[in-house]
């Protein structure tokens, strides 16, 4: 496993080991978890499960229908 090595101001770096603490995971687990959520190339499942939720979402026809007559533009 690869070792690397950053510098971080010293306030994140109390932000990360209390957040790592709070969730009981090793610093070095909690940054490698961060990290893969980042970098991930595929959508999770909880947003897969979304695709369709919306089963009332309007149609562009209605959406336009609220919208307040443009105003008059001025020739340049």
């Amino acid at each position: 496993m690869a070792q690397v090595t950053i510098y971080l101001p010293e306030e994140l770096e109390s932000k990360i080991k209390k957040t790592a603490a709070s969730l009981d995971l090793s610093l070095s687990k909690f940054i490698t978890t961060v990290l893969e959520q980042k970098i991930r190339d595929e959508w999770s499942e909880e947003s897969r499960r979304l695709a369709g939720a919306w089963k009332d979402f309007p149609t562009l026809e209605e959406i336009r229908e609220t919208q307040a007559e443009d105003v008059r533009r001025e020739a340049f």
